[in-house]
């Protein structure tokens, strides 16, 4: 008895933790749809995370491909209880919450795989992680940048060579409500992506409850975690808006609008496939490309150093923490507890 007793407080946490992980993905990731918006001025503070919020959450309802592939197209199904899902979890958010006290922005889709791949490691070793399902995810941390800020120069060389002749300021009013457009689309874009995780996490949690033989998302999972996800989003991340929005490069609203519709149209193709992809690489990426076009000194690279960084060290950190959490948690926890009730 005290065994079940363990694994339904287990269950539960795990299921506390999945809607936090969307809250805090949520304003971690907030500077993601809206820092371009505000760095402009298309969008005050307000309007921005308000809209990016509506809009998360419009985005998370039209989809479960990325759901699925996060909760089984990182490690064999069955291996993950429990304590694996909470370790996979707490792994995850330590990462983001540093990087966020740091005001660096963090791939949330890295450091889910990390700390997912860590837990499945400590449970069952290095051969239960599917490496095939894994290579789409693993190549997207280099695709979705170089194609975030390829997109980005491509589109305002065609704008810069389209509107050569028209009047500065026409094209900046122009530009100034397209930029709007630009940022909703990225917020839609954002939550079709990177809203779907915790629905995927709290979906395994489910499953490795209940004991489902097939995987699939409930309704219910869904709206909550969405809803959860957009109010994250309507937080605000104030300090990753300044680094993405204002720091790295100074944007007016045609570099704002080419940065967000390149990014946001890389989440949208990758969301069609099923691949979770990283959108703070794919609009980072996209402005860094957005401010070159000028030329490299509007871009201050010490600022993008910091961020690569950063980059570089999720996937590795979250894997370790990922495995040391559950290895902590099986020290702690009864033999047995954690597999759940089946």
């Amino acid at each position: 008895m005290p065994n079940v007793d363990v694994a339904f407080g287990l269950f539960v946490l795990s299921v506390v933790l999945s809607y936090a992980y969307a809250f805090v993905g949520g304003f971690t990731d907030a500077a993601n749809a809206i820092a371009t918006a505000v760095g402009t001025r298309a969008f005050s503070p307000l309007q921005a995370v308000i809209l990016a919020g509506v809009f998360e959450l419009i985005g998370a309802l039209t989809g479960t491909a990325v759901a699925l592939t996060i909760g089984k197209g990182i490690v064999s199904q069955g291996v993950l209880s429990q304590s694996s899902v909470c370790a996979a979890l707490l792994g995850t958010m330590s990462w983001s919450l540093i990087s966020f006290w740091r005001g660096l922005p963090v791939s949330e889709t890295h450091g889910l795989v990390g700390g997912i791949m860590g837990a499945g490691i400590a449970a069952g070793g290095l051969q239960v992680v599917r490496w095939a399902s894994l290579a789409p995810v693993l190549a997207a941390i280099i695709v979705s940048p170089v194609v975030g800020f390829l997109g980005a120069v491509g589109l305002l060389a065609l704008i810069y060579r389209a509107f050569a002749r028209v009047e500065r300021a026409r094209t900046h009013r122009l530009f100034f409500n397209l930029q709007r457009l630009s940022a909703l689309y990225m917020a839609f874009s954002h939550g079709k992506n990177d809203a779907q995780k915790p629905m995927g996490v709290l979906t395994l949690a489910l499953a490795s409850y209940w004991g489902w033989q097939t995987l699939r998302v409930p309704l219910w999972v869904i709206v909550s975690v969405a809803f959860v996800a957009a109010l994250g989003v309507a937080s605000g991340g104030w300090r990753i808006i300044r680094t993405l929005g204002m720091r790295m490069t100074a944007l007016r609203t045609v570099q704002g609008f080419a940065a967000e519709a390149s990014a946001a149209t890389v989440l949208q193709v990758a969301s069609a496939l099923g691949i979770p992809v990283s959108t703070t690489h794919a609009i980072t990426a996209a402005i860094i490309g957005a401010g070159t076009v000028h030329g490299h000194k509007h871009v201050r690279w010490r600022v993008v150093g910091e961020i690569t960084i950063s980059w570089v060290l999720t996937l590795p950190v979250t894997v370790l923490l990922g495995y040391g959490f559950a290895t902590l948690l099986s020290v702690l926890l009864p033999a047995g507890s954690s597999a759940g009730i089946r």
